[in-house]
């Protein structure tokens, strides 16, 4: 008498698991994809690397191969631009294409046109971010050089990054934007959505847990220290338990202020120019241009 195959009975059981799975799966498929095939998906993996192009484009002596020189940079550089601009392309037409009633030959000729005004705008992306460059070797003391800092700042690293996805939210591709924001988030510490508006020369130095959230504003020449956060105070509802989703909801912060470690700005309030925000401090009220704001000093009792 033959005996019974385990591995037959747990192969079973996992047939079992995985019908139940596409069960599952095909219910919310139809759900959010309603009387049409379910869209392929833009690559997480593709957008990262896609993203690591664009930066390797932009400072190929940093993040290119090894051992470039200025023949060998530029053509590095070309290279690298039509693989930027191939991949992109394909990636947003996977996102517009999940989006209700979308048909493929619009989605493919706003992909082509979009991604070639990304590429057109990479060169402001650099100028702006020298600017970020610049104000950290001004304003870090242990900054002994720019290649140290382009190489070695995590600030420095997140700033480009958000510029990167930035312009791609502007364009109307939060999910491309947000693969490499997150990206970003898990490489640095420091999380940006890639809705907010950053001026230029703009400084984080340390960095390990800050936060900014969508709508913020921060204007030119600011300075945040690591665990800050700029974000919002309440949720709007729509009467209905829903969130209103897209209103302004984030701090404004002015040119040249200079926000220390630990502080938590609320809402959208505005922090005037050259205001100085201390470490620790919990803010929902506006603050005028110039205010220094700081905790209560500790007394100390013997």
């Amino acid at each position: 008498m033959s005996q019974p195959n385990p591995s037959n009975s747990d192969d079973g059981q996992l047939d079992v698991i995985a019908e139940k799975l596409r069960l599952i799966r095909i219910t919310s498929q139809q759900r959010r994809y309603p009387g049409r095939t379910t869209p392929r998906l833009p690559s997480r993996s593709v957008v990262i690397r896609l993203l690591s192009n664009v930066v390797g484009a932009l400072y190929p002596r940093h993040f290119g191969p090894a051992g470039l020189n200025a023949q060998t940079a530029d053509i590095f550089v070309a290279q690298t631009l039509r693989t930027i601009r191939q991949r992109l392309t394909e990636q947003l037409e996977l996102e517009w294409l999940l989006q209700p009633d979308a048909e493929q030959l619009p989605c493919r000729r706003r992909a082509r046109t979009d991604a070639d005004a990304f590429m057109a705008g990479l060169p402001q992306i650099r100028d702006l971010h020298d600017t970020d460059i610049n104000a950290a070797f001004q304003g870090d003391p242990s900054a002994k050089s720019l290649d140290e800092i382009v190489l070695c700042f995590p600030g420095i690293a997140a700033i480009l990054r958000h510029r990167i996805a930035h312009s791609l939210y502007k364009l109307g591709a939060p999910m491309l934007a947000r693969i490499m924001a997150e990206h970003s988030h898990s490489l640095s510490g420091i999380d940006i959505h890639p809705g907010a508006k950053i001026g230029p020369a703009c400084f984080i130095d340390h960095g390990t847990g800050v936060v900014i959230g969508e709508t913020a504003v921060i204007g030119r020449n600011v300075r945040i220290y690591q665990q800050v956060t700029l974000g919002a105070k309440r949720f709007e509802s729509d009467g209905e338990g829903g969130l209103v989703k897209g209103q302004p909801r984030h701090p404004l912060v002015g040119d040249d202020v200079v926000i220390y470690a630990g502080a938590n700005i609320l809402g959208r309030i505005e922090i005037g120019k050259g205001a100085v925000i201390g470490g620790g401090v919990w803010l929902t009220d506006s603050v005028p241009p110039g205010a220094v704001v700081t905790q209560a000093k500790p007394s100390l009792n013997t």
